[in-house]
C-alpha cells in the first residue's frame, strides 16, 4: 500500500475527487491511503506561553527582496513534514514549475514506494529553507501556474495510483501497457447530429488486427 501524505493549506480542495471514482475505490480496498497535513496546525504562538491566535495562524509573510504577494513560511511547512514522515522512509516532492517534468517514467519510479509526501504551495511558494531540510525532488506538471499545489497533488496520486496491480481491475486498462489511439469510438457504428453523419473508422470495423495496431500507433504519431 502507498500512503500519500498532503502538506497544503486547503485539505478541503482534495475531498470532491479523492472521494470518487477510482482512487476512492483504491482507498476503500486499501490500496492506498491519503492523509492530508495543514502547517496552520503547526504554527506557535508570537510569545511562549500565550494562547494561539487567528494571527498566529497565519503561515505567510512578505517575501525577502520585494515583490508582489506572500511567501509561505518555512517552518511550519517542515513541522507539518516531520509528522507526516515521522520514522519512514518517505519520497518527498516539491512542486516547482521549474521542476523535472512529470511523466509515466517518473509514475513508474514512485509507485514502488511506501510513502510520498506531496508538498503543495500557495501564494508565492514556499520558503525555499523547507528543500534544504529534507531531500526533495521538485516536480513540475506542466510549463504554466497554478493557484496551488493541491491539483498537482492529485494528478501524481491519479497517476501513481493506476499503475498499482489490480487498480484498474484490468491491468491492460493501463493504456502504456498495450497499443492502444488517443482516439477511442464505441456503439453506434454511426449517428446523424444536425443533417451531418459520423461514423466510426471503417479500419476498426474490419476485424484485422494488425491493420488495426498500424491505425493505433499511427494516431499517437498524429499532432
Amino acid at each position: 500500500m502507498i500512503t500519500f501524505h498532503v502538506i497544503t493549506l486547503f485539505p478541503e480542495s482534495l475531498e470532491s475527487y479523492l472521494g470518487a471514482s477510482i482512487v476512492r475505490r483504491a482507498q476503500e480496498r486499501g490500496q492506498i491511503a491519503v492523509k492530508a497535513y495543514n502547517p496552520r496546525d503547526f504554527a506557535v504562538p508570537k510569545k511562549r506561553g500565550a494562547k494561539l491566535t487567528y494571527a498566529d495562524r497565519r503561515v505567510d509573510d512578505r517575501p525577502y527582496g520585494g515583490g508582489p504577494g506572500m511567501v509561505m513560511e518555512a517552518l511550519p511547512v517542515i513541522k507539518a513534514i516531520e509528522k507526516a514522515i515521522g520514522r519512514k522512509k518517505a519520497k518527498i516532492i516539491f512542486f516547482n514549475p521549474g521542476g523535472k517534468q512529470f511523466t509515466t517514467a517518473v509514475a513508474d519510479k514512485l509507485k514502488t514506494a511506501k510513502d510520498i509526501v506531496l508538498v503543495s504551495g500557495r501564494y508565492e511558494g514556499i520558503d525555499a529553507r523547507v528543500k534544504k531540510a529534507f531531500p526533495m525532488m521538485d516536480i513540475s506538471i506542466g510549463e504554466y501556474t497554478l493557484t496551488g499545489g493541491e491539483l498537482p497533488a492529485m494528478v501524481l496520486i491519479d497517476a501513481i495510483t493506476r499503475r498499482l496491480p489490480g487498480v484498474l481491475g484490468d491491468d491492460l486498462s493501463i493504456e502504456e501497457s498495450r497499443i492502444s489511439s488517443h482516439d477511442v469510438y464505441t456503439r453506434p457504428e454511426s449517428f446523424k447530429y444536425k443533417g451531418k453523419t459520423y461514423k466510426v473508422p471503417k479500419i476498426l470495423l474490419g476485424g484485422h488486427h494488425e491493420k488495426i495496431d498500424e491505425w493505433k500507433q499511427s494516431g499517437k504519431k498524429r499532432p
